[in-house]
Order: C-alpha cells, then sequence, then structure tokens
C-alpha cells in the first residue's frame, strides 16, 4: 500500500501577530511544520505534499532537503479547499492521510495505528475525549456506536454539546473516495469555506464505516493559534526530552531547566546543571559534568569532561578529562585534546590544543596548532587577523608563553621555547630558548604627576 501525506501549512495565523507564517514559529529550535515533516517521513510515506500559502515562498524556501511537493493555495477557501489543491500529487497513492502544519507534537506511533486500524474501511479518523469539550466540534454516534457525522459547537444542541468526544481533524482515506468527496463539498456556511469535516457526513451518507482512533496523549493533537500555546507545548515537549535523558542514566539538577533545540545524546552517569541550552547535535561522553547556564551547539564531549559555568561550547570537539571554563568560549573547528585545560574567560577559535596544554586565563588563541604540554599565560592573545587574510600560529609542545604576550602570526614558537611576559613576537621564536621583546626600564628623577587646576 502506498501512502501519501498532505500537510496543511496556509494558514495566516492572525493571533501569533506576526508576519512570519504560523508553521515557521519554532518549536525545539525547529519550526513546527519541522516537527510534522518529520512524523510523515517517520511513517515511510511514499509521497508527502504540503500545501502553503500565507507568506509565500517562505514556507518551502525553510526546507531546501525536504522532499515534498509543494501545493500553493492561492485562495485560502477552507480545509477541504486546501486537500483538494494537493490531490493531484498524491494521484499514484492508494490512502491519503491529513496532517496540520500547526500540530507538531504528533507521534509517528499514533498515525501508524491510525492508519492500521482503519484499514478495513474507507475512511479513518483521529478523535479524543476532553473533560472541556468547548469549541470544538463533536463525533456523534448512532445507538450501535457508528459515527454519523461532526457537528460543531455553533451548531450542536444541547445533547451533542455534552459529548465530550471530539474532531481533532486528523484523517487517513482511501485516495479515489477522498477525492469524490472532496468534489462533492459545499461552502454553505458562514464563512463560505469548504470545510473538511463534511466529508465524514458525505461518507456516512455512501454508508462507509468510519472508524476512528485515540492519541496517547492530548499533547499530540494540540494545535497551535499563538504564542501562549507554543510555550506550552515547549515546555511538555522539553520535560519529555528531559525524562527520557534520567530514565537513560543522565542527572539533571532540574528537569525544568533545560532547553534542547536539536538531538542531545548522553552516555552513562553524566551530570547536567539548571539552564543547558542544547542547539543542533550535541553528543556528552560518560562521566561529563556541564555546568549552570552553559550553551552547547554541534559538539561532542568525550568522557569526563568537565564545562563549568557560563561557557560556551560550538562546532568544537573535547576529548577525555578535559576541563572548560567558567565563561569560556569554543568556536566552530576548535578541537581541544585530551586533559587540557581552558578557563575562565578564554576564547579559542579554529584551533587544535593537543593533550595536556593549558590556557587558563584571559587569553585569545585562533588559527592555532599548539602541542602538548603547553603552558599559555594569562592575557595571551594570537593576532591572526592582518585586516584582509587570516594566518596560522604554531606553539611546539612543551612550550611556555609569559603572560600579556601577542603571537602575531603567521609564526613558530619551537618545541621547549619560554617567551618572556609583555612579549610582541612577530618573528620565529628558536626551541629550548628564552626569546622577548622588552624596552627598557627607566625612572624619571624629579618628576611629578600633574595636579587639576584651581581655577
Amino acid at each position: 500500500m502506498k501512502l501519501g501525506v498532505v500537510i496543511l501549512a496556509a494558514g495566516k495565523g492572525t493571533r501569533m501577530q506576526s508576519a512570519l507564517p504560523k508553521v515557521l514559529h519554532p518549536l525545539a529550535g525547529r519550526p513546527l511544520l519541522a516537527h510534522v515533516l518529520d512524523a510523515a517521513a517517520a511513517l515511510g510515506a511514499a509521497q508527502i505534499g504540503v500545501v502553503y500559502g500565507h507568506g509565500g515562498r517562505q514556507v518551502p524556501d525553510a526546507f531546501p532537503e525536504v522532499k515534498a511537493t509543494w501545493v500553493e493555495q492561492a485562495e485560502r477557501l477552507g480545509t477541504g479547499h486546501a486537500v483538494l489543491q494537493a490531490m493531484p500529487a498524491m494521484a499514484e497513492m492508494d490512502r491519503v492521510l491529513v496532517l496540520y502544519g500547526d500540530v507538531p507534537l504528533i507521534e509517528p506511533e499514533t498515525l501508524n495505528r491510525l492508519v492500521s486500524d482503519t484499514a478495513e474501511t474507507r475512511l479513518g479518523l483521529l478523535t479524543m475525549t476532553l473533560d472541556d469539550p468547548a469549541g470544538y466540534g463533536r463525533i456523534v454516534r448512532d445507538k450501535s456506536n457508528r459515527v454519523l457525522k461532526i457537528v460543531e459547537q455553533k451548531d450542536a444542541s444541547a445533547a451533542e454539546r455534552a459529548i465530550t468526544e471530539v474532531n481533532t481533524g486528523i484523517i487517513v482515506a482511501e485516495r479515489d473516495s477522498l477525492a469524490q468527496w472532496l468534489r462533492r463539498i459545499g461552502n454553505d456556511n458562514v464563512q463560505r469555506e469548504y470545510y473538511l469535516t463534511d466529508v465524514i457526513g458525505l461518507a456516512v451518507a455512501d454508508g462507509v464505516t468510519v472508524a476512528t482512533t485515540a492519541p496517547e496523549t492530548l499533547e499530540e493533537v494540540a494545535g497551535v493559534n499563538d504564542r501562549a500555546q507554543i510555550a506550552a507545548l515547549e515546555r511538555y515537549y522539553q520535560r519529555g526530552l528531559a525524562e527520557k535523558l534520567m530514565l537513560g542514566g543522565t542527572t539533571l539538577a532540574d528537569p525544568n531547566r533545560l532547553d534542547v533545540r536539536g538531538s542531545l545524546r548522553c552516555d552513562q552517569d553524566v551530570f547536567l546543571d539548571v539552564n543547558l541550552i542544547c542547539e543542533g547535535r550535541v553528543r556528552i561522553g560518560a562521566n561529563c559534568r556541564i555546568g549552570p547556564n552553559c550553551i552547547l551547539k554541534d559538539c561532542t564531549l568525550g568522557p569526563g569532561v568537565e564545562v563549568l559555568a557560563n561557557s560556551i561550547i560550538e562546532g568544537a570537539t573535547v576529548a577525555a578529562g578535559a576541563r572548560i571554563g567558567p565563561f569560556a568560549r569554543l568556536r566552530p573547528e576548535s578541537e581541544v585534546a585530551e586533559g587540557c585545560h581552558i578557563g575562565n574567560f578564554v576564547e579559542v577559535k579554529k584551533s587544535h590544543i593537543a593533550a595536556g596544554s593549558k590556557v587558563n586565563h584571559l587569553s585569545y588563541i585562533g588559527d592555532a596548532e599548539i602541542g602538548a604540554g603547553v603552558n599559555v599565560g594569562a592575557g595571551t592573545i594570537t593576532c591572526n587577523y592582518d585586516g584582509a587574510n587570516k594566518h596560522l600560529t604554531r606553539i611546539g609542545e612543551g612550550a611556555f608563553i609569559g603572560s600579556n604576550t601577542a603571537l602575531v602570526a603567521p609564526v613558530t614558537v619551537g618545541a621547549g621555547a619560554t617567551i618572556g611576559a609583555g612579549s610582541v613576537i612577530s618573528r620565529d621564536a628558536p626551541a629550548e630558548q628564552l626569546t622577548l621583546t622588552r624596552a627598557p626600564q627607566a625612572t624619571i628623577k624629579g618628576w611629578q604627576r600633574p595636579v587639576k587646576s584651581s581655577t
């Protein structure tokens, strides 16, 4: 069976109060629509069609890597009209599943159950039961518990309003039947729109049994209409990730103060302190400790790494037993080897620092290759940029760089060399020798400090 998925993503999202199309607003660091596309892909959909409208090409342009058919709904004439626009793209499909770009947390497992549970009929519907169903379309059943129709709240009788089973809008149907029903939908309503929900009544009139399935949680089918609803789903999503981490052997100082905006993989016995933000793909090895208020982005930490408070690691690799921070920043293409120390207020960019080396205080290391066992003193700067191009600094193993040194690249400091504090090194410094640049110290006899004028 070939399953096609149609995702409706054409709405303006007026209550978002934003120029950005609603489906591009982020949840866990990714657009709402990205989560729905992931669910469709996880189903193994043979064809994915996305109906867009508001914002024009912004929506498809935000997903250049996605293999989908993008269909513009030039006039927003309702959900039924939107699905009809995508039906030509479903021509080779056996069944069609309809999802929504602003319902981001639908689980593939739930959708698989819906498809499986409705395999013996031409139409299936995902429903949910609410304590307070106000505002939702009610699922009306006959005495034999067969679905008869969906009644919107404004059209419901008192008895129908008491029904707690409601429509989620997610349906799966035989493709040919769905196409036929969509063409028969009318727009005799206040909004003059073609509603997808009318398919249910048409199917029942044709003698079709409408099968139903329910989601595991209500949050799976919660739609987003405003920023407060996004915030509520964000907390639900993050709490779920936190629980998975804890069950996998990670300790969280506070599960409510973790934000994962991408993917985070932790080996056993990792400790994560409060207010950690992980973006992109982050891998943390066993027995690592991450301090409070840190940001990890697209990075890999080896076993036993300690990241102290308020540090940022982006696009970098840190090997086993290294210590980073506090207030350190590792920028992209930085590689920190085993047992290194990168201390407070140190920035490292596109540099390789070999095993056991230390850059402990107030330094900038950019475009550098530092050998093993090097000590870089406080205030050291690699002057890697000449205003037009970047240049490389090489420091041999066992070298000692004195405090407040400027290394003007391109330059090489030999193995075992010592650089005197306060030096500006613009030529290669030989191995095993002391190199320094220093003006003679002078004392001016009789000099007096200026005083303020009395006038």
